[in-house]
C-alpha cells in the first residue's frame, strides 16, 4: 500500500481536476472560517469597518447595478445589509470547497488559492473611502491563521490507497477529527472574542450616553389635536425613532466618540471654519416637526416618516464663513466616506435647514447619524440628509458628483406629491358596511391641499383631511366607506397646494422618485 496526499498524477502530467469531497469541504470550510475569524477579532482591535467581509460586502454595494440595489431595497427591505453579508459567506463557503480540494491535491495550489482571496479582501479595504494602510492588518493576520490551519488540516487528512479499488481512505481519522475540531474550535473563539471587542469597542454608544442636548431657542410650535385622524391602523403622526426607516450604505453602524468629532467646512467659502460638538450646542438650536422620506420608496413604501428634529440652522454657518460667488452645491461626507450633493439654494432659501443633533427628544440614534446628521426639508434623503457627518465643502454641481449621482440618481430631487393607503391593508376582507379609509399624504415644501378616494370605477370622492400645520409635514387623511359584498379596488391621489394632482402614470424609484397612484384590494363578506 502506498501513502499519498490525496491523488497524484502519473508520470507528472496533470491529473483529474480535483474533487469537492467531504474531505476538500472540510478542509476548505475550516480554512476560510479561520481566516474570517481572525480577521474579525483583529478588526475588532484595531478598526471594525476593516472586516474583509464587510469590505467585500461594501464594494459589492457600490459596483451592484441600479436594477439589482432596487431588487434588494424592495424584497428584503431594511434586512438587506444582512442578505448581503449572508451571501458574501455563502460566496466565500462555495470557493472554500475548490481551495480545500486543490489544496489536497496539491499544498501550493490551496496557498495559490488563499492568496488569491486574501489579494481580494486587501483590496477591498484599502479602496474604502476611509481606509489607511493598517486597514490591511486584519485581512492579512487572517490569511495568515488561515494557512497555518491550512496546512494543519492537509497533513492530517493523509490517505491510503485500497485495493483493489485504489479509493483512498484516511490514513489516521483520528488526527483528522482531532485537527478539525481544534480548529473549529479555535476559529469559533477568535470570532466570538472578535464580536465581543466590537462591543466592547462601542464608542459611540458610550459617547451618546454622555450628551444632553439644551433646551431649543425656537421650539417646535405645538401640534393641534386636528392633525391626528381617530381611525386605526392609520400611520401615527410622528414615528418613533426605533419605527423609522433606515436606508444607506453602513454594513456596519459608525460609531464617533464626539469628544474625537470635527465638522469641517470648506471649498468656495473665504473663511473656511471647523466645530467641535460642544460648539454647536452652544449655538442657538431650533426644533421643528419634519418628514422624511427616501428616494427609493416604492408607491405605496414604507420608507417614510415624520420626528421632531432638533439642530443647528445651516444657512448662518454658511453664510457666516463667507460664500463666494458661483457655487451651487453643498457636498457633505460622512465619516464611512459616503458623499451627498445638496442643491445651495435650498440650504439658503429660508426653509429650516438644519445640522440635526436630536430626533424626537434624544440624542440622534447612532443608526440615525450620531453624532450629526443634515437635514433638508423637501427633498429626497439621498441629496438632503447625510448621516455621520463630517465634513461640508461648497462647490458646484459641475465640479463634483456625489455618490448617488454618479451611479445615474438625479443631482436635485424635491419630494414628488405622494400618498397611500394605510387602512384597510391589502386583501384585508372586512364586513360589508360603514369601512373606514385612511392613510397619509405629503408633499413636503408645498403641502397638501386635498386628497381624493376612488373605488373601483366610482367617481373620485374627496377624503377628509387632517389639519397640516407645516408644509413639510405629511398629512393623515380618512373616508368613510359604505361597502358592499364582493371584490373592490380602493385608489388614491393627492394635490398639493400649487395645484399639481398625482400622476397615474407608474415610475420606478429611479433616478429621482417614485410615482403613481397606491392602491389596495379588498374583499367585503
Amino acid at each position: 500500500m502506498t501513502t499519498a496526499i490525496g491523488p497524484r498524477p502519473a508520470h507528472g502530467r496533470p491529473g483529474p481536476p480535483p474533487s469537492i469531497g467531504p474531505r476538500a469541504v472540510v478542509v476548505g470550510l475550516l480554512t476560510a472560517g479561520t481566516v474570517v475569524a481572525v480577521a474579525h477579532l483583529v478588526a475588532g482591535v484595531l478598526n471594525p469597518a476593516a472586516d474583509p467581509v464587510l469590505a467585500v460586502g461594501a464594494v459589492a454595494i457600490d459596483l451592484a447595478p441600479q436594477p439589482v440595489k432596487a431588487f434588494a431595497i424592495r424584497t428584503f427591505g431594511t434586512a438587506d445589509k444582512l442578505v448581503l453579508v449572508a451571501a458574501v459567506h455563502v460566496v466565500l463557503a462555495a470557493a472554500s470547497g475548490i481551495i480545500g480540494a486543490a489544496a489536497l491535491r496539491r499544498r501550493r495550489y490551496g496557498v495559490i488559492g488563499l492568496a488569491a482571496f486574501t489579494v481580494i479582501g486587501v483590496v477591498a479595504v484599502l479602496t474604502r473611502p476611509t481606509a489607511v494602510a493598517v486597514d490591511a492588518t486584519p485581512t492579512i493576520a487572517g490569511a495568515v491563521a488561515g494557512l497555518l490551519a491550512m496546512l494543519a488540516l492537509v497533513r492530517s487528512a493523509g490517505t491510503v490507497a485500497v485495493p483493489p479499488t485504489g479509493r483512498p481512505r484516511l490514513l489516521n481519522r483520528r488526527q483528522f477529527l482531532a485537527t478539525s475540531g481544534a480548529t473549529a474550535l479555535s476559529a469559533a473563539a477568535a470570532a466570538t472574542t472578535g464580536q465581543a471587542l466590537g462591543v466592547d469597542r462601542g464608542v459611540g454608544t458610550r459617547s451618546r450616553a454622555t450628551v444632553r442636548i439644551p433646551a431649543p431657542a425656537s421650539p417646535a410650535p405645538p401640534l393641534p389635536a386636528s392633525v391626528r385622524t381617530d381611525v386605526d391602523g392609520v400611520s401615527p403622526f410622528h414615528t418613533t425613532n426605533r419605527d423609522f426607516y433606515r436606508v444607506d450604505t453602513a454594513l456596519t453602524v459608525p460609531q464617533v466618540d464626539v469628544d474625537r468629532w470635527r465638522l469641517t467646512l470648506g471649498g468656495a467659502v473665504r473663511r473656511p471654519r471647523s466645530w467641535r460638538f460642544e460648539e454647536l450646542l452652544g449655538r442657538e438650536l431650533i426644533e421643528r416637526d419634519i418628514t422624511l422620506n427616501c428616494v427609493s420608496n416604492e408607491v405605496g413604501g414604507p420608507y417614510i416618516g415624520t420626528a421632531r428634529w432638533t439642530g443647528v440652522p445651516l444657512a448662518p454657518l454658511l453664510r457666516e464663513a463667507g460664500l463666494e460667488v458661483g457655487p451651487d452645491q453643498l457636498v457633505s461626507r460622512s465619516v464611512d466616506g459616503m458623499t451627498i450633493g445638496t442643491p445651495l439654494r435650498a440650504v439658503l432659501d429660508g426653509r429650516d435647514a438644519m445640522l440635526v443633533v436630536a430626533m424626537n427628544g434624544e440624542p440622534l440614534p447612532l443608526e440615525h447619524g450620531f453624532p450629526v446628521r443634515m437635514l433638508v426639508p423637501g427633498l429626497y434623503g439621498y441629496v438632503g440628509a447625510c448621516k455621520w457627518l463630517t465634513e461640508l465643502e461648497v462647490t458646484t454641481f459641475a465640479a463634483y458628483d456625489a455618490y448617488w449621482v454618479r451611479r445615474g440618481w438625479a443631482a436635485d430631487a424635491p419630494v414628488k406629491t405622494a400618498s397611500r393607503v394605510d387602512t384597510p391593508r391589502p386583501f384585508a376582507r372586512r364586513p360589508a358596511g360603514p369601512v373606514m379609509i385612511a392613510g397619509v399624504a405629503w408633499a413636503q415644501r408645498r403641502g397638501i391641499s386635498a386628497v381624493e378616494i376612488q373605488v373601483d370605477d366610482e367617481p373620485w370622492r374627496q377624503a377628509r383631511l387632517a389639519g397640516g400645520p407645516s408644509p413639510d409635514l405629511w398629512r393623515q387623511w380618512s373616508y368613510r366607506w359604505d361597502a358592499t359584498p364582493g371584490s373592490h379596488t380602493i385608489r388614491v391621489r393627492a394635490t398639493d397646494v400649487a395645484g399639481a394632482t398625482q400622476t397615474e402614470e407608474r415610475a420606478a424609484p429611479f433616478p429621482s422618485g417614485a410615482t403613481g397612484w397606491h392602491s389596495v384590494t379588498v374583499t367585503i363578506t
